[in-house]
């Protein structure tokens, strides 16, 4: 919508009774009234996918003040735990449930709809301070990340690379990322070398790598956005060159293997709670505009209608 010289983009979220218009730079504000939801939205699981949903609560905190939306870290292993067990009402979730997971979900009842909520581009990093790599193959990877992996000094990955320690840091087991990054690059699910630092809290690992300068390591995009003045980024040569994690290279499927989607999961009995509606609704309207402020790809429009079209039929 364009008045005068101003283009102002607005967002019209329909929330219940009442609907919040969002302009950049403001929260939320009603265009009439609106009805006050109060409550707890139990979260957990994704390191990856919690920047996204955590701006998410933030705004809808704001409109929806006595609703108090907890938001967790296990990793997505760690969050599927407990949302097959009910524990929670939404897990986050950097890869699809497993079969396993789904039979134990089945075995306590529990029915749940699965939201793809954006598109990461999962970055290899190193400390700023590294002026040898300029980027690396997926094989090198192989080699740096396979059991029993040989590689424990820089030159070791590349003739000509100084003869010096290399430490890694890498996502928990627990971690989507880890099954993920496991399963693309070394080519089997949970297939690792276990002499690394480990945790399913990725600022654990963005802070190890930025204070050492023999350090690598891979997590969710977003983590190297918010820190890009502490760590480089790696290109990855799958075979057509090195490519680096944008937008269009995520999107165009360029950056690959290490492209993915990243996810929410409902609860659907927790659908019929006023509050958790509401916020999936809002998640929905508002993830284009979220994803892209913490640093991730943004699905195409009709992709966050068409679910955003399904919620509210099936949950009015």
């Amino acid at each position: 919508m364009i008045v005068g010289v101003l283009a102002v983009v607005i967002v019209v979220v329909g929330v219940l009774a009442g609907y919040y218009v969002m302009t950049p730079g403001s929260s939320p504000q009603p265009t009439q009234s609106v009805t006050r939801l109060s409550g707890t939205i139990e979260i957990d699981g994704s390191s990856t996918v919690f920047p996204i949903t955590e701006a998410v609560a933030e705004e809808f905190r704001k409109i929806q003040p006595d609703v108090r939306v907890n938001v967790g870290i296990s990793g997505t292993g760690g969050g599927f735990k407990r949302f097959t067990v009910g524990e929670t009402d939404i897990s986050d979730a950097s890869r699809p449930i497993k079969a396993s997971e789904v039979e134990v979900v089945q075995k306590n009842g529990i029915e749940y709809i699965e939201i793809r909520v954006a598109t990461d581009g999962l970055a290899v990093v190193v400390n700023y301070g590294n002026d040898w790599v300029n980027y690396l193959t997926v094989e090198e990877l192989k080699r740096i990340w396979e059991p029993d992996s040989p590689v424990q000094k820089w030159s070791d990955i590349r003739s000509g690379w100084p003869k010096r320690p290399i430490t890694l840091y890498g996502p928990g087991t627990d971690s989507g990322t880890f099954d993920y990054f496991t399963e693309v690059i070394v080519g089997k699910e949970d297939a690792s070398r276990a002499d690394y630092t480990a945790s399913e809290d990725d600022n654990v690992l963005v802070q190890g790598i930025a204070g050492d300068p023999n350090a690598l390591g891979y997590f969710g995009y977003a983590y190297y956005a918010e820190n890009r003045d502490r760590l480089k980024i790696v290109p990855i040569d799958s075979g057509k060159g090195p490519v680096t994690p944008t937008d269009e290279t995520v999107k165009s499927g360029e950056y690959s293997p290490l492209s993915r989607p990243l996810f929410i999961y409902v609860n659907t009995e927790s659908m019929k709670r006023a509050e958790v509606r509401a916020f999936v609704v809002f998640y929905l309207e508002n993830a284009d505009k979220l994803v892209t402020e913490v640093g991730y790809t943004p699905l195409e429009a009709s992709v966050y209608e068409e679910q955003l079209t399904m919620v509210k039929s099936r949950f009015p």
